[in-house]
């Protein structure tokens, strides 16, 4: 049996991340096989993120955090539910953020700066980074984690590759959505 310092992994984000992606099989392989995917998805991620964003103003729940100003965001903000639409100004800016994490996902390192990024993601949504006054509460951040799996999914078994190529992307992304998904739920915590 494995010895794990829990109280490092609670301090420790790089130990967090090693005993995650060790726990859950996340290694060189499922790295590979998600930067092989770049070419493919690339393309696609426009759709994608559109897609994710329907969805999210398609409830008020989701779509009300969209409301006040956005961390970095300098033009004008919607003073109401009913002046979000998928081409607000804020919602293109919230949009590139989301394409961006995307990228950053399949086209980047898995290294020391990767870790601190994916934390910095889930951070970001509550009052410890970003707009102090926006706080994503953890039932929309699950919801959106859970949509971006579906959609992620959806979008691989569409793409043109053989079938082991096609399930070793596919268990890569879902191992990797769940280390994000840890790496929001940690500042949740209370």
């Amino acid at each position: 049996m494995k010895h794990i310092d829990e109280t490092q992994l609670e301090t420790d984000l790089q130990v967090r991340y090693n005993y995650l992606a060790e726990f859950l099989d996340f290694n060189d392989e499922d790295i590979a096989a998600i930067h092989a995917s770049v070419g493919l998805l690339a393309p696609l991620i426009s759709d994608l993120v559109d897609r994710t964003y329907d969805k999210l103003l398609s409830y008020d729940a989701t779509a009300r955090h969209f409301i006040p100003r956005q961390h970095g965001f300098a033009g004008a903000t919607p003073e109401a539910l009913a002046d979000l639409t998928r081409d607000h100004a804020q919602i293109q800016f919230r949009k590139e953020h989301l394409t961006r994490y995307l990228m950053q996902l399949i086209g980047h390192a898995y290294n020391e700066k990767m870790v601190v990024y994916l934390d910095m993601v889930g951070k970001m949504h509550t009052d410890k980074a970003g707009n102090a006054a926006i706080i994503v509460p953890l039932v929309q951040m699950n919801a959106l984690m859970g949509l971006l799996a579906g959609t992620l999914t959806e979008t691989i078994l569409e793409l043109d590759l053989d079938p082991d190529t096609k399930t070793r992307t596919l268990r890569a992304f879902q191992k990797l959505l769940w280390i994000q998904n840890d790496f929001i739920t940690r500042h949740y915590a209370a």
